[in-house]
C-alpha cells in the first residue's frame, strides 16, 4: 500500500511541476505581449489556456481518486490536499494570464502612450511575478518553509505597484480624457496581476502546511 501511495504521491508532483511551467510561460507571455503589443503572442497565451484547464481536471481528479483509494494520513495527507489547492490557484494564475492577453488583443500599438506604460512598472511588476513563482516553485520542491514565507514579502511590491498605478492613471486620464477605455482596460490588467500575487501567496501558504502543518491563511503576513 505504502509503495502504492508513494507512486501517486510523485506522479502528483511531477503533473504540479509541469502545470506550474504552462503558468509561468503564460504570464510571461501575455505580460510581454502588453509591452511589445505582440498580438500574436498575446493569441498564443489564449490558446494555450486549454493545456492549463486540461491539467487542473486531470491533477484534480488524481488526487480524489488517491484520497478515495488509499486513504493517506499525515504529511501524505497533508501534501494531497495542498496540491489540490495549488492546482486551483495555478489554474486561476492561468486565467489572470488569459485576461491580460485579451487587453493586447483588444488595442492597437498606438492606442497605449509608451512612457504611461513605462511609469506604471509594468515590466517591474511582472518581474517580481515571475520570481514569486520561481520561489514557490523552489520552496515546494525542497521542502523549504523559508522559502515559502518569503513571498509574502515579494508580495509587498506588487500590492505597491498596482496602488500607484491607480494614482498615474487617473492623472493620465484628466489630460488625455480620449484615452478613458485604454486607461480603464490597463486597470484591469493591473488589477488582475495583483491579483496574481495573491493567489502565488496562496500557494506558498499551502505549502507552509504541507511541510509544517502549520495554516497560515488569514494570519498576518510578514510583509504586512
Amino acid at each position: 500500500m505504502v509503495q502504492f501511495i508513494d507512486s501517486e504521491l510523485l506522479l502528483l508532483r511531477k503533473e504540479i511541476g509541469e502545470m506550474w511551467t504552462v503558468v509561468y510561460n503564460q504570464l510571461d507571455r501575455a505580460c510581454e505581449s502588453v509591452l511589445t503589443f505582440d498580438k500574436e503572442l498575446a493569441q498564443q497565451v489564449l490558446v494555450r489556456e486549454r493545456r492549463v484547464n486540461a491539467f487542473e481536471l486531470k491533477i484534480d481528479s488524481e488526487v480524489e481518486d488517491m484520497i478515495a483509494l488509499y486513504t493517506p494520513a499525515g504529511i501524505d495527507l497533508r501534501f494531497a490536499l495542498a496540491i489540490f489547492k495549488m492546482n486551483s490557484n495555478l489554474e486561476r494564475l492561468g486565467d489572470f494570464a488569459k485576461g491580460v492577453a485579451r487587453f493586447t488583443l483588444s488595442c492597437e500599438a498606438g492606442d497605449v502612450d509608451a512612457d504611461l506604460l513605462s511609469s506604471l512598472r509594468l515590466q517591474e511588476m511582472a518581474t517580481r511575478l515571475l520570481s514569486m513563482l520561481e520561489t514557490t516553485k523552489y520552496a515546494l520542491d525542497e521542502e523549504n518553509i523559508e522559502k515559502a514565507t518569503s513571498v509574502f514579502a515579494m508580495d509587498t511590491l506588487v500590492d505597491e505597484i498596482d496602488e500607484a498605478s491607480n494614482l498615474i492613471l487617473a492623472q493620465y486620464l484628466a489630460k488625455h480624457p480620449e484615452s478613458a477605455l485604454v486607461c480603464l482596460n490597463l486597470s484591469n490588467v493591473f488589477r488582475k496581476l495583483e491579483r496574481a500575487g495573491d493567489h502565488i501567496t496562496n500557494i506558498a501558504e499551502e505549502i507552509i502546511f504541507y511541510v509544517d502543518a502549520k495554516v497560515v491563511k488569514h494570519s498576518k503576513s510578514a510583509g504586512e
